[in-house]
């Protein structure tokens, strides 16, 4: 990390057990987004009867609209929530990057490409075996950019870690725009999946992935403290005895199995890896022990109610993707404004 990103916040003074009662309360919260999330929609559903319908198991048509069409979307938005926001602050401690980011390093976009490439070659629809296609094109991305990152004097820094990323996602988009304008029926397939959104996700998707999701969200946890380490920099964890090579690897596979099961859940979901690690740290500093267990509540929180709140709102339902590129942007440009980073 640079100077700027490293320099204490008041925050982080703030006791332990202060910041756990914080962290409970941000889980805590995520069954009363749910709840309102399942209650918002074109059929007004009384909470009575959305309760009766999610226990009752009796066909009706609550029954219906719960379980194909409301409960599997508030999962999904939950799951790829929480594991874009645990992937961006992998990468953030991992690279000393406040720029990283699923979404701006390109890995989303390549796992998108592999799985708009699936569909368009292959006619592969299932969400278990789309999966994996997201896996490949999200670590060979992340191999790219590091590759590209690391060309030329001075190895892979934060700046060229970023613009490798900006290029190969605007490359990766352009070679998936043109898949899409000259296939139409994989274009109709994935409409909405291409530019980020929960529409529509079947339960079965959801349960075919989620448990990956799941795994990741466990091991980032499992593995927060040798993160942490990683963050502190490479004399640093050298002289701690830490296993530098080893542990890269490991993050990176974490971070290509959240963003990977995610694209493939809901398509390349942008900004929630950029902005909710930040957020995590002005609540807790720069302990990624913390940042981490803080990143997953807030980023499921942040697309549930992203997905939902215009459709509570106006009625309209806009995408996920597009409605936190609209907030995210300046809510990205104030934290810039705000910590003053150092790139170079």
């Amino acid at each position: 990390m640079t100077a700027s990103d490293a320099a204490p916040l008041p925050q982080h003074r703030r006791p332990r057990w202060l910041r756990g009662f914080g962290l409970i309360l941000a889980v805590a919260v995520l069954p009363v987004l749910a709840l309102w999330a399942l209650n918002v929609g074109n059929a007004a559903i009384s909470l009575d009867r959305l309760i009766a319908a999610a226990t009752g198991f009796d066909a009706s048509r609550e029954h219906v609209i719960l379980w194909e069409v409301r409960l599997p979307r508030v999962l999904a938005g939950l799951l790829v929530g929480a594991q874009l926001a645990v992937a961006g602050a992998i990468m953030q401690a991992v690279t000393a990057n406040p720029l990283a980011s699923p979404g701006l390093l390109g890995i989303n976009a390549g796992a998108a490409f592999a799985v708009v490439l699936a569909i368009a070659l292959a006619g592969i629809d299932g969400a278990g075996t789309l999966m994996w296609f997201a896996f490949l094109g999200a670590g060979a991305a992340a191999v790219a950019v590091y590759a590209l990152g690391s060309a030329g004097q001075g190895g892979a820094t934060p700046l060229k870690l970023a613009l490798a990323g900006a290029v190969l996602t605007a490359f990766l988009a352009s070679l998936t725009t043109v898949i899409l304008l000259r296939d139409q029926t994989t274009l109709d397939n994935v409409r909405l999946w291409s530019v980020g959104s929960l529409s529509g996700r079947p339960m079965a998707a959801v349960l075919a992935i989620g448990p990956w999701g799941l795994a990741g969200l466990a091991g980032a946890v499992l593995a927060s403290g040798p993160i942490m380490t990683l963050s502190l920099g490479s004399d640093l964890s050298r002289a701690l005895g830490q296993s530098i090579g080893l542990w890269r690897a490991i993050s990176a596979l974490m971070v290509v199995l959240l963003a990977g099961t995610a694209v493939a859940l809901a398509g390349p979901v942008g900004f929630v890896g950029l902005v909710v690690p930040h957020m995590a740290r002005l609540l807790v500093g720069p302990d990624y022990r913390w940042v981490i267990a803080y990143s997953a509540p807030l980023g499921a929180g942040l697309v549930v109610i992203a997905d939902t709140a215009l459709r509570w709102l106006s009625g309209v339902d806009i995408p996920v993707g597009v409605t936190l590129a609209l907030v995210g942007g300046p809510v990205f440009i104030a934290l810039v404004r705000r910590q003053g980073w150092n790139l170079r």
